[in-house]
Protein backbone atom coordinates (compact mmCIF):
# COMPACT_ATOMS: atom_id res chain seq x y z
CA UNK A 1 0.00 0.00 0.00
CA UNK A 2 1.25 3.48 -0.87
CA UNK A 3 2.05 5.55 2.22
CA UNK A 4 -0.28 8.22 0.85
CA UNK A 5 -3.15 5.72 1.20
CA UNK A 6 -2.51 5.01 4.90
CA UNK A 7 -5.25 6.55 7.05
CA UNK A 8 -3.75 8.08 10.22
CA UNK A 9 -5.31 7.00 13.54
CA UNK A 10 -8.30 9.10 14.47
CA UNK A 11 -7.30 11.33 17.41
CA UNK A 12 -9.34 10.91 20.60
CA UNK A 13 -12.13 13.41 21.16
CA UNK A 14 -10.68 15.41 24.06
CA UNK A 15 -13.88 17.45 24.38
CA UNK A 16 -15.70 14.19 25.08
CA UNK A 17 -13.03 13.22 27.60
CA UNK A 18 -13.45 16.47 29.53
CA UNK A 19 -17.24 16.13 29.37
CA UNK A 20 -16.80 12.72 31.04
CA UNK A 21 -14.48 14.37 33.58
CA UNK A 22 -17.12 16.96 34.58
CA UNK A 23 -19.83 14.29 34.81
CA UNK A 24 -17.69 12.25 37.19
CA UNK A 25 -16.89 15.41 39.15
CA UNK A 26 -20.63 15.80 39.73
CA UNK A 27 -20.84 12.42 41.46
CA UNK A 28 -18.20 13.30 44.05
CA UNK A 29 -19.51 16.85 44.40
CA UNK A 30 -22.74 15.38 45.76
CA UNK A 31 -20.82 12.82 47.82
CA UNK A 32 -18.94 15.42 49.85
CA UNK A 33 -21.99 17.64 50.28
CA UNK A 34 -23.78 14.68 51.87
CA UNK A 35 -20.72 13.79 53.97
CA UNK A 36 -20.55 17.33 55.35
CA UNK A 37 -24.29 17.53 56.08
CA UNK A 38 -24.64 14.08 57.69
CA UNK A 39 -23.94 15.43 61.20
CA UNK A 40 -26.55 18.16 60.64
CA UNK A 41 -29.10 15.61 59.45
CA UNK A 42 -28.34 13.51 62.53
CA UNK A 43 -29.05 16.43 64.86
CA UNK A 44 -32.11 17.82 63.04
CA UNK A 45 -33.83 14.46 62.49
CA UNK A 46 -32.52 12.65 65.63
CA UNK A 47 -30.76 9.87 63.70
CA UNK A 48 -28.50 7.21 65.26
CA UNK A 49 -24.93 6.69 64.05
CA UNK A 50 -26.03 3.50 62.32
CA UNK A 51 -28.94 5.28 60.58
CA UNK A 52 -26.52 7.98 59.43
CA UNK A 53 -24.26 5.21 58.15
CA UNK A 54 -27.21 3.63 56.31
CA UNK A 55 -27.98 6.93 54.57
CA UNK A 56 -24.31 7.28 53.66
CA UNK A 57 -24.41 3.69 52.45
CA UNK A 58 -27.46 4.14 50.23
CA UNK A 59 -25.49 6.87 48.50
CA UNK A 60 -23.16 4.09 47.36
CA UNK A 61 -24.71 0.61 47.03
CA UNK A 62 -27.51 1.42 44.44
CA UNK A 63 -24.60 2.47 42.24
CA UNK A 64 -24.00 -1.25 41.68
CA UNK A 65 -27.56 -1.82 40.49
CA UNK A 66 -27.46 0.92 37.88
CA UNK A 67 -23.91 0.27 36.74
CA UNK A 68 -24.46 -3.48 36.25
CA UNK A 69 -27.87 -3.10 34.56
CA UNK A 70 -26.64 -0.39 32.21
CA UNK A 71 -23.45 -2.33 31.45
CA UNK A 72 -25.61 -5.24 30.25
CA UNK A 73 -27.50 -3.06 27.77
CA UNK A 74 -25.35 0.03 27.28
CA UNK A 75 -24.02 -1.02 23.86
CA UNK A 76 -27.63 -1.34 22.69
CA UNK A 77 -29.35 1.65 24.30
CA UNK A 78 -26.39 3.94 23.69
CA UNK A 79 -24.18 6.04 25.93
CA UNK A 80 -26.13 9.24 25.30
CA UNK A 81 -29.47 7.72 26.37
CA UNK A 82 -27.82 6.51 29.57
CA UNK A 83 -26.49 10.00 30.27
CA UNK A 84 -29.95 11.53 29.84
CA UNK A 85 -31.23 9.10 32.47
CA UNK A 86 -28.35 10.03 34.82
CA UNK A 87 -29.05 13.73 34.35
CA UNK A 88 -32.73 13.24 35.25
CA UNK A 89 -31.82 11.18 38.33
CA UNK A 90 -29.50 13.90 39.63
CA UNK A 91 -32.14 16.60 39.20
CA UNK A 92 -34.83 14.50 40.93
CA UNK A 93 -32.52 13.67 43.84
CA UNK A 94 -31.72 17.35 44.40
CA UNK A 95 -35.42 18.20 44.56
CA UNK A 96 -36.23 15.34 46.97
CA UNK A 97 -33.35 16.25 49.29
CA UNK A 98 -34.39 19.89 49.58
CA UNK A 99 -37.87 18.86 50.78
CA UNK A 100 -36.75 15.99 53.06
CA UNK A 101 -38.59 15.52 56.37
CA UNK A 102 -36.75 12.62 58.02
CA UNK A 103 -34.89 9.33 57.66
CA UNK A 104 -36.88 7.78 54.81
CA UNK A 105 -37.14 10.89 52.64
CA UNK A 106 -33.38 11.40 52.96
CA UNK A 107 -32.88 7.71 52.20
CA UNK A 108 -34.93 7.82 48.98
CA UNK A 109 -33.30 11.05 47.77
CA UNK A 110 -29.84 9.60 48.38
CA UNK A 111 -30.88 6.38 46.60
CA UNK A 112 -31.77 8.39 43.48
CA UNK A 113 -28.43 10.22 43.38
CA UNK A 114 -26.65 6.86 43.66
CA UNK A 115 -28.58 5.54 40.66
CA UNK A 116 -27.52 8.62 38.68
CA UNK A 117 -23.91 8.28 39.81
CA UNK A 118 -23.77 4.64 38.79
CA UNK A 119 -25.14 5.45 35.36
CA UNK A 120 -22.49 8.15 34.88
CA UNK A 121 -19.71 5.73 35.69
CA UNK A 122 -21.27 3.02 33.50
CA UNK A 123 -20.72 5.45 30.63
CA UNK A 124 -17.46 7.30 31.34
CA UNK A 125 -15.21 4.31 32.17
CA UNK A 126 -15.74 2.34 28.94
CA UNK A 127 -15.78 5.56 26.89
CA UNK A 128 -12.35 6.62 28.16
CA UNK A 129 -10.93 3.08 27.86
CA UNK A 130 -12.10 3.11 24.22
CA UNK A 131 -10.71 6.58 23.54
CA UNK A 132 -7.24 5.57 24.80
CA UNK A 133 -6.84 1.81 24.10
CA UNK A 134 -3.02 1.91 24.44
CA UNK A 135 -2.88 3.90 27.70
CA UNK A 136 -5.90 2.78 29.67
CA UNK A 137 -4.45 2.89 33.18
CA UNK A 138 -2.95 6.35 32.62
CA UNK A 139 -6.13 7.94 31.27
CA UNK A 140 -8.46 6.18 33.72
CA UNK A 141 -6.30 7.64 36.51
CA UNK A 142 -6.59 11.10 34.93
CA UNK A 143 -10.35 10.63 34.49
CA UNK A 144 -10.70 9.65 38.13
CA UNK A 145 -8.88 12.79 39.21
CA UNK A 146 -12.42 14.12 38.68
CA UNK A 147 -13.56 12.37 41.86
CA UNK A 148 -11.20 14.20 44.26
CA UNK A 149 -11.62 17.39 42.20
CA UNK A 150 -15.34 17.30 42.94
CA UNK A 151 -14.60 16.65 46.62
CA UNK A 152 -12.32 19.69 46.76
CA UNK A 153 -14.64 22.09 44.89
CA UNK A 154 -17.81 20.93 46.62
CA UNK A 155 -16.08 20.81 49.99
CA UNK A 156 -14.69 24.33 49.77
CA UNK A 157 -18.04 25.77 48.69
CA UNK A 158 -19.88 24.02 51.53
CA UNK A 159 -17.26 24.85 54.16
CA UNK A 160 -17.32 28.51 53.17
CA UNK A 161 -20.99 28.51 54.16
CA UNK A 162 -19.95 27.58 57.69
CA UNK A 163 -20.30 24.47 59.84
CA UNK A 164 -23.72 25.59 61.06
CA UNK A 165 -24.90 26.98 57.71
CA UNK A 166 -28.17 25.70 56.25
CA UNK A 167 -27.69 22.19 54.90
CA UNK A 168 -30.37 22.87 52.27
CA UNK A 169 -28.30 25.74 50.90
CA UNK A 170 -25.29 23.43 50.73
CA UNK A 171 -27.24 20.75 48.88
CA UNK A 172 -28.42 23.22 46.21
CA UNK A 173 -24.77 23.47 45.11
CA UNK A 174 -25.07 20.04 43.42
CA UNK A 175 -27.01 21.71 40.61
CA UNK A 176 -23.91 23.62 39.44
CA UNK A 177 -21.88 20.66 38.05
CA UNK A 178 -25.06 18.77 37.12
CA UNK A 179 -26.24 21.45 34.70
CA UNK A 180 -22.67 21.92 33.40
CA UNK A 181 -22.15 18.26 32.48
CA UNK A 182 -25.57 18.20 30.86
CA UNK A 183 -24.60 21.08 28.58
CA UNK A 184 -21.20 19.55 27.75
CA UNK A 185 -22.16 15.90 27.32
CA UNK A 186 -25.25 16.01 25.13
CA UNK A 187 -23.48 17.74 22.24
CA UNK A 188 -20.81 15.03 21.86
CA UNK A 189 -20.72 11.93 19.66
CA UNK A 190 -19.79 8.75 21.54
CA UNK A 191 -17.42 6.03 20.23
CA UNK A 192 -18.20 2.34 19.72
CA UNK A 193 -16.83 0.18 22.54
CA UNK A 194 -13.59 -1.68 21.70
CA UNK A 195 -15.27 -5.01 22.48
CA UNK A 196 -17.98 -4.33 19.87
CA UNK A 197 -15.45 -2.96 17.38
CA UNK A 198 -13.34 -6.12 17.70
CA UNK A 199 -16.34 -8.34 17.02
CA UNK A 200 -16.44 -10.01 20.45
CA UNK A 201 -20.00 -11.28 20.89
CA UNK A 202 -22.37 -10.45 23.75
CA UNK A 203 -22.26 -14.00 25.12
CA UNK A 204 -18.44 -13.96 25.09
CA UNK A 205 -18.56 -10.78 27.15
CA UNK A 206 -20.82 -12.49 29.70
CA UNK A 207 -18.52 -15.52 29.85
CA UNK A 208 -15.67 -13.29 31.09
CA UNK A 209 -17.78 -12.49 34.18
CA UNK A 210 -19.26 -15.98 34.49
CA UNK A 211 -21.00 -17.54 37.45
CA UNK A 212 -18.22 -16.54 39.84
CA UNK A 213 -18.37 -12.84 39.07
CA UNK A 214 -22.16 -12.76 38.99
CA UNK A 215 -22.32 -14.50 42.38
CA UNK A 216 -20.28 -11.73 44.02
CA UNK A 217 -22.41 -8.94 42.53
CA UNK A 218 -25.78 -10.63 43.09
CA UNK A 219 -25.06 -11.63 46.69
CA UNK A 220 -24.05 -8.10 47.67
CA UNK A 221 -27.14 -6.56 46.03
CA UNK A 222 -29.62 -9.13 47.34
CA UNK A 223 -28.34 -9.08 50.92
CA UNK A 224 -28.51 -5.27 50.99
CA UNK A 225 -32.07 -5.22 49.63
CA UNK A 226 -32.93 -8.01 52.04
CA UNK A 227 -31.76 -5.93 54.99
CA UNK A 228 -34.18 -3.18 53.95
CA UNK A 229 -37.20 -5.47 53.60
CA UNK A 230 -36.31 -7.73 56.51
CA UNK A 231 -35.70 -10.88 54.46
CA UNK A 232 -34.18 -13.83 56.30
CA UNK A 233 -30.75 -15.15 55.43
CA UNK A 234 -32.33 -18.20 53.77
CA UNK A 235 -34.48 -15.98 51.54
CA UNK A 236 -31.44 -13.93 50.54
CA UNK A 237 -29.46 -17.07 49.71
CA UNK A 238 -32.41 -18.52 47.78
CA UNK A 239 -32.85 -15.41 45.61
CA UNK A 240 -29.10 -15.21 44.97
CA UNK A 241 -28.90 -18.87 43.95
CA UNK A 242 -31.91 -18.54 41.64
CA UNK A 243 -30.44 -15.55 39.79
CA UNK A 244 -26.94 -17.02 39.57
CA UNK A 245 -28.24 -20.44 38.46
CA UNK A 246 -30.25 -18.89 35.64
CA UNK A 247 -27.23 -16.84 34.57
CA UNK A 248 -24.98 -19.91 34.74
CA UNK A 249 -27.31 -21.98 32.57
CA UNK A 250 -27.21 -19.21 29.96
CA UNK A 251 -23.47 -18.46 29.89
CA UNK A 252 -22.05 -21.90 30.83
CA UNK A 253 -18.88 -20.32 32.23
CA UNK A 254 -17.37 -20.00 35.69
CA UNK A 255 -15.70 -16.75 34.63
CA UNK A 256 -12.08 -15.60 34.62
CA UNK A 257 -10.53 -16.59 38.01
CA UNK A 258 -8.27 -13.53 38.23
CA UNK A 259 -11.18 -11.24 37.38
CA UNK A 260 -13.23 -12.84 40.17
CA UNK A 261 -10.35 -12.32 42.60
CA UNK A 262 -10.02 -8.67 41.56
CA UNK A 263 -13.69 -7.85 42.13
CA UNK A 264 -13.63 -9.58 45.52
CA UNK A 265 -10.60 -7.41 46.32
CA UNK A 266 -12.72 -4.33 45.55
CA UNK A 267 -14.61 -4.99 48.81
CA UNK A 268 -11.72 -4.12 51.19
CA UNK A 269 -10.46 -1.48 48.72
CA UNK A 270 -13.77 0.41 48.63
CA UNK A 271 -14.22 0.10 52.39
CA UNK A 272 -10.77 1.61 52.91
CA UNK A 273 -11.31 4.50 50.49
CA UNK A 274 -15.00 5.37 50.20
CA UNK A 275 -16.20 3.90 53.49
CA UNK A 276 -13.64 6.01 55.35
CA UNK A 277 -14.35 9.09 53.21
CA UNK A 278 -18.06 8.82 54.12
CA UNK A 279 -17.17 9.21 57.80
CA UNK A 280 -13.82 10.99 57.88
CA UNK A 281 -15.23 14.47 58.59
CA UNK A 282 -17.31 13.20 61.51
CA UNK A 283 -14.59 10.86 62.80
CA UNK A 284 -11.93 13.57 62.89
CA UNK A 285 -14.21 16.34 64.18
CA UNK A 286 -12.82 16.36 67.76
CA UNK A 287 -9.18 16.55 66.58
CA UNK A 288 -9.84 19.17 63.90
CA UNK A 289 -11.70 21.36 66.40
CA UNK A 290 -8.60 21.12 68.62
CA UNK A 291 -6.59 22.92 65.91
CA UNK A 292 -9.41 25.40 65.20
CA UNK A 293 -10.60 24.01 61.84
CA UNK A 294 -13.89 22.61 60.54
CA UNK A 295 -13.68 18.83 60.25
CA UNK A 296 -14.58 18.92 56.55
CA UNK A 297 -11.20 20.44 55.71
CA UNK A 298 -9.55 17.05 56.36
CA UNK A 299 -11.48 15.53 53.43
CA UNK A 300 -10.79 18.55 51.20
CA UNK A 301 -7.08 18.36 52.02
CA UNK A 302 -6.72 14.63 51.28
CA UNK A 303 -8.79 15.01 48.10
CA UNK A 304 -6.56 17.82 46.80
CA UNK A 305 -3.55 15.52 47.15
CA UNK A 306 -5.39 12.77 45.25
CA UNK A 307 -6.46 15.11 42.43
CA UNK A 308 -2.93 16.35 41.76
CA UNK A 309 -1.35 12.89 41.87
CA UNK A 310 -3.96 11.33 39.57
CA UNK A 311 -3.58 14.10 36.99
CA UNK A 312 0.12 13.26 36.78
CA UNK A 313 -0.37 9.49 37.02
CA UNK A 314 1.12 8.85 33.59
CA UNK A 315 4.76 9.21 34.64
CA UNK A 316 4.17 7.15 37.80
CA UNK A 317 2.46 4.28 35.93
CA UNK A 318 5.36 4.13 33.43
CA UNK A 319 7.90 3.66 36.24
CA UNK A 320 6.07 1.00 38.29
CA UNK A 321 3.66 -1.72 37.24
CA UNK A 322 -0.03 -1.24 38.13
CA UNK A 323 0.07 -4.12 40.63
CA UNK A 324 3.28 -2.82 42.21
CA UNK A 325 1.67 0.60 42.58
CA UNK A 326 -1.38 -0.97 44.25
CA UNK A 327 0.80 -2.96 46.67
CA UNK A 328 2.78 0.11 47.76
CA UNK A 329 -0.43 2.12 48.08
CA UNK A 330 -1.97 -0.53 50.37
CA UNK A 331 0.99 -0.42 52.76
CA UNK A 332 0.98 3.40 52.91
CA UNK A 333 -2.82 3.56 53.44
CA UNK A 334 -2.58 1.11 56.34
CA UNK A 335 0.09 3.20 58.06
CA UNK A 336 -1.96 6.35 57.47
CA UNK A 337 -5.11 4.88 59.04
CA UNK A 338 -3.26 3.65 62.11
CA UNK A 339 -1.64 7.07 62.58
CA UNK A 340 -5.03 8.79 62.18
CA UNK A 341 -6.42 6.60 64.96
CA UNK A 342 -3.71 7.60 67.45
CA UNK A 343 -2.63 11.10 66.40
CA UNK A 344 -3.65 14.43 67.88
CA UNK A 345 -3.18 18.08 66.98
CA UNK A 346 -1.08 18.90 63.93
CA UNK A 347 -0.01 15.25 63.60
CA UNK A 348 -3.52 14.56 62.30
CA UNK A 349 -2.60 16.39 59.09
CA UNK A 350 0.60 14.34 58.75
CA UNK A 351 -1.37 11.12 59.17
CA UNK A 352 -4.03 12.35 56.73
CA UNK A 353 -1.32 13.08 54.16
CA UNK A 354 -0.06 9.51 54.36
CA UNK A 355 -3.59 8.13 54.07
CA UNK A 356 -4.25 10.32 51.01
CA UNK A 357 -1.02 9.15 49.35
CA UNK A 358 -2.04 5.57 49.99
CA UNK A 359 -5.59 5.68 48.67
CA UNK A 360 -4.94 7.92 45.62
CA UNK A 361 -4.34 5.21 43.01
CA UNK A 362 -6.58 2.44 44.38
CA UNK A 363 -9.76 2.85 42.36
CA UNK A 364 -8.58 3.96 38.88
CA UNK A 365 -5.60 1.60 38.83
CA UNK A 366 -7.85 -1.37 39.63
CA UNK A 367 -10.11 -0.30 36.75
CA UNK A 368 -7.02 -0.03 34.56
CA UNK A 369 -5.87 -3.55 35.47
CA UNK A 370 -9.29 -5.05 34.70
CA UNK A 371 -9.57 -3.11 31.44
CA UNK A 372 -6.08 -4.18 30.34
CA UNK A 373 -6.44 -7.84 31.30
CA UNK A 374 -10.08 -8.48 30.31
CA UNK A 375 -10.94 -6.30 27.30
CA UNK A 376 -13.23 -9.06 25.98
CA UNK A 377 -15.54 -8.23 28.86
CA UNK A 378 -16.06 -4.74 27.40
CA UNK A 379 -18.09 -2.36 29.52
CA UNK A 380 -19.37 -5.20 31.73
CA UNK A 381 -16.12 -6.37 33.38
CA UNK A 382 -14.90 -2.80 33.76
CA UNK A 383 -18.11 -1.52 35.31
CA UNK A 384 -18.81 -4.55 37.49
CA UNK A 385 -15.46 -3.82 39.14
CA UNK A 386 -16.58 -0.31 40.03
CA UNK A 387 -20.07 -1.57 40.89
CA UNK A 388 -18.81 -4.14 43.38
CA UNK A 389 -16.61 -1.46 44.95
CA UNK A 390 -19.48 0.97 45.36
CA UNK A 391 -21.93 -1.56 46.76
CA UNK A 392 -19.27 -2.87 49.13
CA UNK A 393 -18.60 0.66 50.35
CA UNK A 394 -22.34 1.14 50.89
CA UNK A 395 -23.27 -2.26 52.32
CA UNK A 396 -20.10 -2.82 54.35
CA UNK A 397 -17.82 0.22 54.48
CA UNK A 398 -20.07 3.12 55.50
CA UNK A 399 -22.31 0.99 57.73
CA UNK A 400 -19.55 -0.91 59.53
CA UNK A 401 -17.89 2.34 60.60
CA UNK A 402 -21.15 3.52 62.17
CA UNK A 403 -21.76 0.08 63.71
CA UNK A 404 -18.24 -0.08 65.20
CA UNK A 405 -18.77 3.33 66.81
CA UNK A 406 -22.14 2.39 68.30
CA UNK A 407 -20.78 -0.90 69.67
CA UNK A 408 -17.69 0.80 71.10
CA UNK A 409 -19.78 3.52 72.77
CA UNK A 410 -22.17 0.90 74.16
CA UNK A 411 -19.28 -1.11 75.60
CA UNK A 412 -17.48 1.93 77.06
CA UNK A 413 -20.66 3.26 78.70
CA UNK A 414 -21.27 -0.08 80.39
CA UNK A 415 -17.64 -0.21 81.52
CA UNK A 416 -17.82 3.32 82.91
CA UNK A 417 -21.00 2.46 84.85
CA UNK A 418 -19.41 -0.63 86.40
CA UNK A 419 -16.26 1.27 87.39
CA UNK A 420 -18.03 4.33 88.81
CA UNK A 421 -21.36 2.95 90.03
CA UNK A 422 -23.32 5.16 87.60
CA UNK A 423 -26.32 4.54 85.31
CA UNK A 424 -25.26 6.38 82.16
CA UNK A 425 -26.02 3.45 79.89
CA UNK A 426 -29.54 2.92 81.18
CA UNK A 427 -30.20 6.67 81.02
CA UNK A 428 -28.88 7.55 77.58
CA UNK A 429 -28.80 4.33 75.54
CA UNK A 430 -31.60 3.61 73.06
CA UNK A 431 -33.46 0.32 72.70
CA UNK A 432 -31.73 -2.39 70.70
CA UNK A 433 -31.76 -1.88 66.93
CA UNK A 434 -31.01 -4.28 64.07
CA UNK A 435 -28.44 -3.84 61.30
CA UNK A 436 -26.67 -5.98 58.71
CA UNK A 437 -23.92 -6.73 61.25
CA UNK A 438 -26.22 -7.59 64.15
CA UNK A 439 -27.99 -5.85 67.03
CA UNK A 440 -26.64 -2.71 68.62
CA UNK A 441 -27.56 0.04 71.05
CA UNK A 442 -26.87 3.69 70.35
CA UNK A 443 -26.82 6.88 72.39
CA UNK A 444 -29.93 9.06 72.16
CA UNK A 445 -28.86 12.51 70.91
CA UNK A 446 -31.98 14.09 72.44
CA UNK A 447 -31.36 12.63 75.90
CA UNK A 448 -27.69 13.62 75.88
CA UNK A 449 -28.56 17.18 74.79
CA UNK A 450 -30.88 17.51 77.78
CA UNK A 451 -28.43 15.86 80.22
CA UNK A 452 -26.52 17.61 83.03
CA UNK A 453 -23.21 19.04 81.83
CA UNK A 454 -21.14 16.49 83.75
CA UNK A 455 -22.96 13.55 82.13
CA UNK A 456 -22.84 15.21 78.74
CA UNK A 457 -19.07 15.68 78.92
CA UNK A 458 -18.51 12.04 79.87
CA UNK A 459 -20.66 10.73 77.01
CA UNK A 460 -19.01 13.08 74.49
CA UNK A 461 -15.52 11.94 75.56
CA UNK A 462 -16.55 8.31 75.09
CA UNK A 463 -18.00 9.13 71.66
CA UNK A 464 -14.80 10.90 70.59
CA UNK A 465 -12.69 7.89 71.60
CA UNK A 466 -15.01 5.57 69.65
CA UNK A 467 -14.48 7.57 66.47
CA UNK A 468 -10.73 6.91 66.56
CA UNK A 469 -11.24 3.23 67.40
CA UNK A 470 -13.29 2.87 64.20
CA UNK A 471 -10.34 4.03 62.06
CA UNK A 472 -8.05 1.46 63.63
CA UNK A 473 -10.57 -1.25 62.73
CA UNK A 474 -10.54 -0.21 59.07
CA UNK A 475 -6.73 -0.57 58.91
CA UNK A 476 -7.09 -4.35 58.57
CA UNK A 477 -8.51 -3.96 55.05
CA UNK A 478 -5.37 -2.55 53.33
CA UNK A 479 -3.37 -5.36 54.98
CA UNK A 480 -5.60 -7.87 53.17
CA UNK A 481 -5.13 -5.91 49.94
CA UNK A 482 -1.33 -5.85 50.28
CA UNK A 483 -1.14 -9.63 50.68
CA UNK A 484 -3.36 -10.19 47.62
CA UNK A 485 -1.42 -7.78 45.39
CA UNK A 486 1.86 -9.46 46.31
CA UNK A 487 0.29 -12.78 45.29
CA UNK A 488 -0.85 -11.32 41.94
CA UNK A 489 2.62 -9.86 41.27
CA UNK A 490 4.12 -13.33 41.80
CA UNK A 491 1.39 -14.92 39.63
CA UNK A 492 2.09 -12.65 36.65
CA UNK A 493 5.86 -12.94 37.10
CA UNK A 494 5.58 -16.71 36.79
CA UNK A 495 3.66 -16.17 33.54
CA UNK A 496 6.31 -13.88 32.02
CA UNK A 497 5.34 -10.56 33.58
CA UNK A 498 2.36 -8.23 33.56
CA UNK A 499 1.31 -7.41 29.97
CA UNK A 500 -1.91 -5.72 28.78
CA UNK A 501 -4.15 -7.86 26.55
CA UNK A 502 -4.95 -6.24 23.19
CA UNK A 503 -7.99 -6.96 21.01
CA UNK A 504 -7.33 -7.00 17.27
Amino acid sequence: MNTRDVVPPHPPDMKLFWACFVALTTTSFGFILRALTLPQWGGEFNLTNTQIGEIAGVGLWPFAISIVLFSLIIDRVGYKSAMIFAFGSHLLSAALTLFATGYWSLYVATFMVAIGNGTVEAVVNPVVATLFPKEKTKWLNILHAAWPTGLVLGGIMALMLGEDGSWRTKMILILIPTILYGLLMFARKFPVNERVKAGVSYIEMLKEVGVGGMTVVTALVVFQIGSIFGWSTLVNIGITLAIVTGFGIYVKSIGQPIFILLIVLMIPLATTELGTDSWISDLMMPEMHEVGLQAGWILVYTSAIMAVLRLFAGSIVHKISPLGLLAVSSAVACIGLILLSISGGVMVLVAATLFALGKTFFWPTMLGVVSEQFPRGGALTLNITGGVGMIAAGVIGAVILGFVQDKEIDSELKGYDQANQTTLHATYATDKKASLFGEYQSVSADRVAAAPESDRNIVHNIQDAAKKAALKTVAIFPVIMLATYLFLILYFRLRGGYKPVTLS
